[in-house]
């Protein structure tokens, strides 16, 4: 049968979905009824949506989103939240990311911080874009192993490569000299080309004072605050 080494060049082509679409096609009594661009079309169609979703859940893994589960249509938009269902939707077209824009998301513990901004990261990944989820204490940390071991630059330029950075926990505890330094090295490889995503409990206007150094603060919120899109959440906590 000329079946068997079509099924055979289609697996050594690495096309395997689209061969077992193929077969599942020789076993559908209906197909016969369609023209050969439709069942063709279908195979095709098979073989892509299985490959981006294949693109997809690498992206997703490499985020390493604290919330991986965490989507976009799950997010509850209200007034008495502080989330308009305007500025969700202007959020959902990733538009921001394009352009480059940060989100800023405070709030006390426990409102769903964190799952907005797992959310909308996962929601870039759905769109293509290269995610990477961090939380403020580790990625000090991060930076500070780095600098220990002769790895600095290359962690700095690994990290600048993400379309959008998932900060969370941002203004936890007390920050030190060599912590803000960081944070402007992240902040300046990124600003104008990639896009973050920043929760804390801290109020916005409070984050100058957190980090101290008054030098430093404008520099670190003039790169973070004014092309930023911010959301004040409230409300009982979730959790």
């Amino acid at each position: 049968m000329l079946n068997e080494p079509t099924k055979e060049k289609l697996y050594t082509m690495r096309l395997p979905v689209m061969a077992g679409a193929w077969l599942e096609q020789q076993k559908d009594p209906k197909m016969p009824s369609l023209g050969f661009d439709e069942r063709f079309g279908l195979l095709v169609d098979a073989e892509y949506l299985a490959r981006d979703n294949r693109r997809l859940q690498r992206r997703l893994k490499e985020a390493q989103l604290r919330l991986p589960e965490a989507c976009i249509e799950d997010v509850e938009a209200s007034t008495a939240r502080g989330l308009e269902k305007a500025q969700l939707a202007q959020l959902g077209t990733c538009k921001w990311v394009a352009e480059h824009h940060n989100v800023l998301i405070s709030g006390p513990t426990g409102v769903g911080k964190s799952f907005v901004a797992c959310a909308l990261g996962q929601l870039a990944c759905r769109r293509g874009f290269r995610v990477l989820y961090r939380r403020m204490p580790r990625l000090f940390e991060e930076l500070s192993l780095a600098k220990s071991d002769g790895t600095y630059t290359k962690r700095l330029a690994q990290l600048a490569r993400a379309d959008v950075m998932v900060v969370d926990d941002f203004g936890l505890g007390t920050v030190k000299e060599s912590q803000r330094h960081d944070l402007l090295e992240v902040l300046e490889d990124r600003y104008g080309r990639r896009s973050m995503v920043l929760t804390s409990q801290l109020p916005v206007t409070k984050w100058h004072d957190w980090i101290g150094d008054p030098t430093l603060a404008d520099a670190i919120l003039d790169r973070l605050v004014h092309n930023a899109y911010k959301m004040t959440l409230k409300g009982e906590s979730r959790r």
